[in-house]
């Protein structure tokens, strides 16, 4: 496989975004949860796309980042108020490239920017091995309703680090 793998690139939210986004989060979802959760409950948690508008007003409304191949969006993640990570959802195609890590350590490095001293996530039952590898410990388990169908996630923190060093100017 001798060829360079392109770097994935990082830019803000467009409304004009939501159809492709809307396909990433279904694609991710009904792809890669397989192994975690019943087609039942794989079709009622992408069913949440399918309102785009919706949707695309949830995004709005949260920091949003899109990630990118080559100038299209392969992945995103959004920053519900000043500590929560709401959504992370990379397209499958682009699964070990990096992407998921980027959006995270964005929204890592701009919430610690804000003088945010720890970030939470309900993480899905797939994705609770990719935020452990981050530092982020299990608080708790759920069990969610959505669209009729109960999903299982656990509650999961992240001290961040390199705020304000102790004796560090203000």
């Amino acid at each position: 496989m001798g060829q360079t793998l392109p770097k994935p690139g990082l830019r803000p939210f467009l409304a004009a975004d939501t159809p492709v986004l809307a396909a990433i989060f279904a694609a991710a979802i009904e792809e890669l949860t397989g192994d975690d959760y019943s087609e039942a409950q794989q079709q009622a948690w992408a069913g949440v796309a399918e309102d785009e508008e919706a949707f695309g007003k949830r995004l709005a409304s949260e920091l949003t980042l899109i990630a990118t191949l080559q100038n299209s969006p392969v992945g995103f993640a959004a920053l519900k108020g000043a500590d929560h990570i709401d959504m992370l959802y990379v397209h499958p195609g682009a699964v070990g490239q990096g992407v998921a890590s980027m959006l995270c350590e964005a929204l890592e490095k701009l919430a610690g920017s804000r003088g945010v001293k720890s970030l939470t996530v309900d993480a899905s039952d797939n994705a609770t091995e990719f935020f452990a590898k981050r530092g982020y410990v299990a608080k708790q388990r759920n069990t969610v309703t959505v669209n009729g169908e109960w999903l299982a996630n656990t509650t999961m923190q992240k001290t961040l680090g390199d705020g304000a060093k102790p004796g560090a100017p203000t």
